[in-house]
């Protein structure tokens, strides 16, 4: 009925007067329902003019002036006026009553009926008396239990005792609001507080009478929270205002607080115990608002003092004494409250009442540490087979961390045991949940609440005042203030410290120094904050050129390992932050653990390390450690141990090496794809460097059975994992050594048991050690390559070369023997020492003498190694290359392509051992196998290898090429040596037939002559690079020349052309690219060092007297190879090679021969065929002459550097194939002759040009000569026509360059005048920079050899034109018969030549003599004056 009556209400609300038709309606609609709804309903929800017209009232204005009346005698008439003042007696005996003293007599019943009787009695207003009754509660409320009956059996109705004692309580908080400045008693908040307790009164009709409003508090926690925001804003600027005002203005804040009484309400609340109503009254504030007035902190945390008591009391093992605490007692006998007895209960009740305390229960540090220890026994004593993610109990105690405990510890001042008690919790977790602890409370908790904000504030301050006063010198002080403020703050702290760390990186020392005081907490949070400053995304990795790593994460990476050795801090997570780096393509944080191994395990990679230190490398671990690094890294056993234990607990040992293996691919075509290819190669170069020296570590640190267990198979590591060979190797090589010398050990056990333990048993049994572990690996091998690759060469020998190390090759005697005279000099001066106490001179000394000791064993250990090793290499060698119809070839290029070139760029170590490794070959006696095919293509072209290294490639490569260098000069050098070592070697055969029958040996003299073609095509490539203008190849060449410089160059000619172009790359990149300036100018100042080793070529090698002398039957000669020869190697390959052209005039070289291609010793490049042989050998002809014949011949031998070993009958062969040809055609001759000239001219004018280029000035003087040269010999054409017709050969350029060379000695000693001038770096820089007299000296010296030179000319015309006319018949006669044989020889006709033509070649071979006695006369001249400036200088 009740809502039908709305209906209607609402109805005659909205209908409007002017519709009579919709009320007439209404009406009877209403007179309808009568029947079932009564009148009174009508009259009170009804209009008054609806109930007139209903008839249900007789007058509206009557009806309205009775309801003011009624409404008027409830609500504002007062229905009785004796007040206190006139009913004295009766409320003075009420008052009696209250305020007596409580006995036993005395009950709430008795009081009852008292106060009953006296209302009676005295007439008393009952709503009085219980406001007297709660004034008495009030002053006397430690009788709660009494005064609360008594209300109850007074206000027997609850309802009117819930809203009469509210709106009495709510007039009394309202009086106190407007009392100013009179603060609200506590006695109210405490009576109201236990009313609500015991339910009398309700939290909803009592909290609209409390003040100040909600939106009032929100406000004024905003105000607090930007003041304290103004607060760490004012400190991060300079300001010169005084902070008094801000203390002032807080402590008004903080007055506004005090005065609050809804808080003050709540403090009560939870003083009596009532969490429930507590609970909601902060709810309705704003968050964390009520904890941070202090008393309310304090209640709060008393109160769960008394909850958790029970379950602290049953888990603690401490004595009853000891946990005797001091609770509250109220609280302790309040049955009402619910108690924890089990950690289900403390995770369900007290975990949240603790969020409400939050960082303010750092005013109660007992009950901190009480909750700290609860949760360290449940860590310890917890299911380990019950996920974290599903305990509820732990997500209990990881939020009581995070919300409460944490940032608690931010407002303890230096309280290093909670900080210890905290970190007995933490240290049990994983990682994982630790960081997210530590990210949260430093990223996100120090935001939430003011005081944390100005406690961040007040840390940062002290941290600058103690960073702007670090020094070495005072890290012992200044680290105790770090320690200190790292108790409570580290996050903030070590944000502070790695910031200025990135800046100014000579921080790292200091730092690290003044780190030993923190605690364990603290030193989690370094690396945590470690991690995120590595990974902060808004940093670059890269410098602004893009070239380089920036300088914040190298002082990081030097930072973590300095920090990660001396202190013991977790690293699992620095480590799974470098996986999941690599995992994601990203290489540039591999810096990180290379400083990391660096430092903690002493593992070295470095490419600047010198010839000794390489040398220890090759020797035992105690050598390597004493001789192979730089600085002898100490005391790391623990720290490596630390580092090996980490990567074994996260299994993040063999995963690394492999994410490292695919990342060197990764940087090449993906990281690296848009990348300047330095960049590339560093990052490359990083990666390589980090695999190696990681792997380097796990070998040293890993058992072989940790290692069989961690790592897998070789087949499984390539295919699977798409490992390189060499990386996959690399790993295995130690497993496989460590098996060998196990299984070896057992063998020599069971010797030991028979008695049979000589050397040669133990040697059998190293060599049956070997095939045991090995042999299942050459199974594994060949599923690696194609099937093809095993017909060039076997998988015996493929695994051979890649498990043996440079260890198991040879002893470094040398390297010991320094080590151990080191050790003896460190004995005498601690001998000399008398500074030094006894006892510690003693130590000394003992542990001196142990090491000697032990580097004596381990070298003895070593020497039995390398001769089982030794032994076992002779005994399998065999079966190393034995596939029939494989050329020897094929065999050298799958040698080189599959072992020596992966292998020699992979580590320092791994190029000295392949360099060893093939002269090991060679030594051996290896069947099938070529030295001297192996060693040519080495030497033939680098130009294309050089191209695709990095920098530390290169540098690799060069100590390779250096050591094969040293070896094939020590052979170059004496003729003893290499009679010893290689003239009765298979190696050395030239010639290799089908039935493995070996051919002619490699004499000495041709041995020499293929070092010179080596070193030819050395400097050849060389060259190509350094003219390239390409980056990477004019600084992977200049590295390679720095390495190979003790050995290469060896000859004038090649220094000095390598000499010309690195100072040329000296000027030219001096303002472009520093690093290559730098290597071109360390280059130059080394050639300059060596120059004075540098021979001349006819001192490398002798060609006159091959020349000349015929081959040596059992020589390799040039004699045609049978037809079943396969390869055939001759020293007519080295002499083929004009290895002056282009070291005269090198720059026209390298442009005429800008293809390079890969040079092998193969039978096509051996035989020299008909038109190498005219091309190759220059000879001169003077028709009619047979002496000026020889003279030409043996002024062209002396000469050219080009001339090769000829035999007689090759020659006789030659001499008829020429007269052949010059009976064909006379025409063709002439023009050949003409265009070999003007070629000829074309090169003087580049040499010309180049003078000039140079900044010399005297090109005039030059052309003029050359002209006057010309015109002499148009000259002598025209008086003897007849000498140009008989000069011409069948091959028109050698024709005419042997008419040049016969018939204008002058021009072509002018052209060699001007190649020597050009080639020559010191006589240019003199001429065309500083030396301005020397240069004068110069030009003179030229203008007096030209006066020179045509003063002899003229002396020989004169002689001539006498011996023309002087000649007798006799001697006419006797020469005419030798010029008739030599003129069939040289005429088409065979016609014989007349007198005058043998006077006229008497004539010219005499002036030859006269001209070629100046100049050697000239050049003896400068020569002299040549050593007396470098003697001046």
């Amino acid at each position: 009925m009740s809502v039908v009556i709305d209906v209607f209400s609402l109805l005659d609300c909205e209908l409007e007067e002017e519709k009579a038709q919709h009320r007439t309606k209404f009406n009877q609609l209403l007179t309808a329902c009568k029947s079932f709804i009564s009148e009174s309903l009508y009259k009170e929800r009804l209009d008054q003019d609806t109930l007139e017209g209903l008839g249900l009232i007789n007058s509206r204005t009557t009806f309205q002036q009775k309801y003011v009346k009624t409404k008027t005698r409830l609500y504002y008439k007062q229905q009785k006026y004796n007040l206190l003042r006139e009913e004295s007696e009766g409320y003075a005996k009420l008052l009696t009553e209250l305020s007596q003293e409580i006995t036993e007599k005395v009950t709430p019943n008795t009081l009852l009926m008292t106060i009953q009787s006296l209302i009676g009695c005295f007439n008393l207003d009952p709503n009085r008396v219980l406001d007297i009754i709660l004034e008495v509660f009030e002053c006397r409320s430690h009788l709660e239990d009494l005064f609360v009956s008594l209300i109850k059996l007074y206000m027997r109705d609850q309802k009117t005792v819930c809203s009469t004692v509210c709106h009495m309580l709510g007039f009394k908080f309202q009086f106190y609001q407007d009392g100013g400045d009179v603060k609200t008693p506590d006695s109210l908040y405490k009576i109201a507080a236990l009313l609500l307790e015991q339910q009398l009164i309700n939290l909803e009709t009592l909290y609209p009478h409390l003040s100040p409003k909600d939106s009032a508090m929100f406000d004024e926690q905003k105000q607090v929270m930007n003041e304290a925001k103004q607060y760490a804003r004012k400190f991060s600027i300079v300001s010169l205002t005084d902070k008094s005002d801000k203390i002032e203005e807080l402590d008004i804040k903080i007055d506004q607080i005090e005065n609050n009484q809804k808080l003050g309400l709540c403090h009560a609340l939870l003083q009596v115990g009532e969490w429930t109503t507590a609970k909601l009254i902060m709810d309705r504030l704003p968050r964390h608002s009520a904890p941070a007035r202090t008393d309310i902190a304090k209640a709060l945390c008393a109160l769960i003092h008394v909850i958790i008591d029970p379950l602290y009391k049953a888990k603690n093992d401490m004595s009853a004494q000891v946990l005797r605490s001091k609770l509250d007692s109220k609280l302790t006998n309040n049955a009402k409250l619910s108690l924890v007895s089990t950690y289900e209960e403390f995770a369900e009740r007290a975990v949240k009442m603790m969020t409400y305390v939050g960082p303010n229960m750092a005013l109660d540090p007992v009950l901190l540490m009480k909750l700290i220890r609860l949760s360290r026994v449940y860590m310890e004593k917890r299911d380990k087979t019950i996920p974290l993610t599903q305990d509820t109990i732990f997500q209990g105690i990881l939020t009581m961390l995070d919300e409460v405990i944490l940032p608690s510890l931010s407002l303890l001042e230096n309280n290093c045991g909670i900080s210890e008690e905290i970190w007995s919790v933490l240290k049990q977790m994983p990682y994982q949940y630790r960081y997210r602890l530590y990210g949260h409370w430093k990223n996100e908790t120090y935001s939430l609440f003011p005081q944390l904000i100005r406690a961040r504030t007040d840390c940062l301050e002290k941290a600058k005042y103690i960073m702007k006063r670090l020094t070495k010198e005072n890290v012992k002080q200044l680290g105790r203030y770090f320690g200190k403020l790292s108790h409570s703050n580290p996050g903030i702290l070590f944000e502070y410290v790695l910031s200025q760390i990135q800046k100014y990186d000579n921080f790292i020392l200091p730092v690290v120094d003044s780190l030993k005081y923190l605690t364990s907490i603290s030193y989690d949070a370094l690396a945590y904050c470690l991690i995120e400053a590595l990974a902060n995304p808004d940093k670059e990795k890269m410098k602004v050129d893009e070239m380089n790593i920036s300088k914040w994460l190298q002082s990081l990476a030097s930072f973590c390992g300095s920090v990660f050795r001396k202190y013991s801090i977790e690293l699992s997570g620095i480590v799974q932050y470098l996986a999941n780096q690599l995992k994601a393509d990203k290489s540039h944080d591999l810096l990180i653990l290379r400083e990391i191994v660096l430092k903690m395990a002493g593992v070295e990679i470095s490419e600047e390390i010198t010839d000794d230190q390489l040398n220890a490398m090759a020797g035992g671990d105690l050598l390597r450690q004493e001789g192979g690094y730089f600085a002898q890294v100490r005391n790391t056993k623990k720290s490596s141990v630390r580092l090996k234990d980490a990567l074994l607990e996260n299994s993040l040992a063999m995963p690394l090496c492999v994410l490292m293996s695919q990342q060197r691919d990764c940087i090449v075509y993906k990281e690296g794809g848009n990348a300047h290819l330095k960049l590339v190669g560093k990052l490359y170069d990083q990666c390589l460097d980090t695999l190696v020296q990681f792997g380097t570590f796990l070998s040293t640190q890993l058992s072989a059975s940790e290692f069989v267990c961690k790592l897998p198979s070789i087949d499984v590591l390539t295919i699977k994992y798409h490992m390189a060979p060499d990386a996959a190797f690399f790993l295995s090589r130690q497993m496989y050594a460590s098996s060998i010398m196990s299984k070896f050990d057992e063998l020599r056990k069971i010797d030991k048991s028979n008695k049979e333990n000589t050397s040669k048993q133990k040697t059998i049994r190293f060599i049956e050690a070997w095939e045991t572990v090995l042999l299942p690996v050459v199974e594994a091998v060949k599923p690696i390559h194609p099937p093809s690759v095993w017909k060039d060469l076997t998988p015996q020998f493929y695994v051979t070369f890649w498990t043996l190390s440079i260890y198991d090759l040879f002893v470094p005697n040398d390297a010991y023997n320094k080590q151990i005279e080191q050790i003896k000099k460190q004995l005498v001066a601690i001998e000399d020492n008398w500074e030094m106490a006894a006892n510690k001179k003693k130590k000394e000394k003992e542990r001196c003498v142990a090491l000697m000791d032990k580097l004596r064993d381990e070298e003895k250990k070593q020497e039995e190694h390398v001769n089982r090793v030794m032994a076992r290499l002779k005994d399998e060698k065999d079966t190393w290359f034995t596939h029939e119809g494989v050329s020897k070839n094929d065999t050298i290029t799958q040698v080189f392509q599959l072992c020596v070139f992966p292998r020699c760029c992979f580590t320092a170590t791994d190029a000295v051992y392949c360099a060893k490794f093939i002269q090991i070959l060679h030594d051996l006696k290896t069947p099938n196998f070529s030295t001297l095919i192996c060693y040519d293509r080495m030497f033939c072209d680098v130009t294309h290898t050089l191209t695709s290294f990095t920098e530390n490639e290169a540098h690799r490569y060069g100590r390779f090429l250096c050591f094969a260098l040293g070896t094939l000069m020590r052979w170059h050098g004496d003729k003893a040596i290499y009679e010893k070592e290689c003239a009765q070697h298979p190696g050395f055969v030239t010639q290799f037939r089908k039935d493995n029958v070996a051919g002619s040996q490699l004499d000495y003299e041709n041995y020499r002559h293929i070092c010179h073609k080596w070193h030819f095509r050395t400097t050849k490539a060389m060259v190509s690079c350094l003219e390239s203008g390409n980056y990477v190849s004019i600084r992977n060449a200049l590295i390679l020349l720095i390495k190979i410089l003790p050995h290469y160059p060896k000859m004038i000619n090649y220094g000095n052309a390598l000499e010309r172009r690195v100072d040329r790359i000296c000027q030219e990149e001096k303002d472009k690219r520093q690093d290559i300036y730098a290597l071109a100018i360390g280059c130059a100042g080394q050639l300059k060092i060596m120059k004075k080793n540098w021979i001349l070529e006819t001192e490398f090698h002798i060609r006159d007297k091959v020349q000349k002398k015929p081959a040596a039957s059992n020589g390799p000669g040039v004699s045609k190879a049978p037809a079943s020869s396969e390869n055939t190697v001759t020293a007519a390959t080295a002499n083929s090679k004009k290895t002056d052209i282009g070291l005269k005039d090198d720059k026209t070289n390298v442009k005429n021969d800008k293809k390079v291609e890969r040079v092998s010793v193969t039978t096509s490049e051996i035989k020299l065929s008909k038109s190498e042989s005219k091309n190759k050998v220059e000879v001169k002809k003077e028709a009619g002459d047979a002496s000026s014949q020889a003279a030409a011949k043996e002024k062209s031998s002396s000469k050219s550097d080009e001339s090769s070993v000829k035999d007689k009958p090759k020659k006789e062969k030659n001499d008829k194939e020429k007269s052949s040809s010059r009976d064909k055609t006379k025409k063709d001759g002439e023009k050949k002759e003409k265009s070999s000239k003007d070629k000829d001219d074309k090169e003087k004018d580049k040499i010309y040009k180049e003078d000039k280029d140079r900044g010399s000035k005297d090109d005039k003087e030059k052309s003029k000569s050359h002209k006057s040269h010309k015109d002499n010999k148009r000259d002598k054409e025209k008086k003897d026509p007849g000498s140009r017709a008989s000069s011409v050969t069948s091959n028109g350029s050698q024709g005419s360059h042997a008419k040049r060379q016969s018939a204008e000695p002058d021009d072509k000693d002018i052209k060699r005048r001007k190649v020597e001038v050009s080639s020559s770096p010191m006589k240019s820089q003199a001429a065309s920079e500083d030396d301005r007299e020397h240069k004068v000296e110069k030009k003179r010296e030229r203008r007096e050899e030209r006066t020179k030179d045509e003063e002899s000319l003229n002396e020989s015309k004169r002689r001539r034109n006498e011996d023309d006319k002087h000649a007798g018949k006799g001697s006419s006669s006797k020469q005419n018969g030798h010029n008739d044989e030599i003129g069939r020889k040289a005429s088409p006709k065979g016609q014989s030549q007349s007198t005058s033509r043998s006077d006229t070649s008497l004539s010219t071979d005499k002036k030859k003599k006269d001209s070629k006695r100046s100049r050697s006369s000239s050049r003896e001249r400068k020569v002299d004056k040549r050593s007396s400036k470098k003697k001046s200088l």
